[in-house]
């Protein structure tokens, strides 16, 4: 049985759709960070969980408007999309967790350090998102390369060690710190200020240089698994946003409590892994290249369904986030 990828989108978004769903993200985006310039504080943990709880429900419902709008196929590949682009940003959110320790970061900052950090992840995988797209649009080969990609970032979160252990600072942000003249204590949520009698840069700007240039690393990673789930690039992009939307809440809510999730990174090497396979699959219902199979598509090559996806990527969070809740008890009776 042979399964062929459509070429293209499937789904036909209206210009005026687009337009809302953008406007509609970016203005929930830009009301956060409103609200955090006129009261910058650490939030309890009550307003974070009721704000998580808020963002998750707003997904679902639009996942709802997704089933009503164009049926449970594509719900589904939402749904999976969302649930796997979440489970990324929270190791996204744990090297943020390193970035504002390593630059002591004052609690009353951390809220605009995120939410700019939010904003940038959203700009860069839009820009990623519109780049797959039109590859995936002209040459389907484009799916080798995304599976490859997943399997080698999968093989580095289960095999990697202890890398992220601590931050390290990559060549942008080294040169930032030499040319940008910074004062040697913030001033609240300012960037710039007046240190000696003359305008300099406050250290959250080097802060935003060290959130923006992880946003790019991670949107490398995000992108290509959410197009192993899905081809439509309203859902790609829908899914990402979503995702990202409950991040800073999530931030305060968790806490101290991501490094307890130890099982975390094996759970999302397992998900990459897969998705990387399914990639790989469909790259060869649709192949061209001519030194696989004569240049034609491969029949063999099974067909994992949405529902199979959906059920591994649960299942997976769900282990993973028992075994971690598990060990981190058995720690603290130790």
């Amino acid at each position: 049985m042979s399964a062929t990828v459509p070429e293209g989108p499937a789904l036909e978004i209206s210009t005026a759709l687009w337009v809302a769903t953008v406007g509609g993200v970016m203005a929930i985006l830009l009301a956060d960070l409103w609200v955090v310039s006129r009261r910058p504080h650490k939030p309890s943990m009550r307003e974070a969980t009721r704000w998580v709880l808020f963002y998750i429900a707003l997904a679902f419902a639009f996942a709802a408007f997704v089933w009503w709008r164009w049926g449970q196929q594509y719900a589904g590949e939402f749904i999976a999309g969302y649930l796997t682009e979440y489970s990324l940003s929270l190791d996204n959110l744990f090297v943020f967790v390193l970035i504002m320790a390593r630059f002591r970061v004052p609690a009353s900052a951390q809220q605009t350090v995120l939410v700019v950090g939010i904003v940038l992840a959203l700009i860069f995988r839009g820009i990623f998102i519109a780049i797959g797209a039109v590859a995936i649009a002209q040459y389907s080969w484009v799916f080798y390369l995304f599976g490859a990609f997943l399997l080698y970032t999968a093989w580095k979160l289960a095999f990697g060690g202890d890398e992220d252990e601590e931050f390290k600072e990559n060549a942008l942000l080294r040169l930032a710190r030499k040319v940008l003249k910074t004062s040697p204590d913030y001033d609240g949520v300012k960037l710039r200020t007046t240190y000696n009698g003359a305008r300099v840069w406050t250290p959250l700007i080097v802060v935003m240089v060290a959130i923006g240039t992880t946003d790019v690393l991670f949107a490398l990673d995000s992108i290509p698994a959410i197009f192993g789930l899905t081809k439509e690039p309203y859902l790609v992009f829908t899914a990402n946003a979503f995702a990202l939307m409950g991040l800073m809440q999530l931030y305060f809510l968790l806490g101290g409590l991501l490094d307890r999730l130890v099982y975390l990174p094996y759970g999302l090497a397992v998900i990459l892994g897969f998705i990387g396979v399914k990639l790989i699959f469909e790259a060869l219902h649709t192949n061209s290249l001519p030194f696989i199979n004569g240049g034609e598509p491969v029949e063999w090559a099974p067909e994992i369904s949405t529902a199979v996806s959906l059920a591994v990527i649960v299942g997976v969070l769900i282990v993973t986030t028992v075994a971690s809740v598990i060990k981190a008890r058995r720690d603290a009776r130790r």
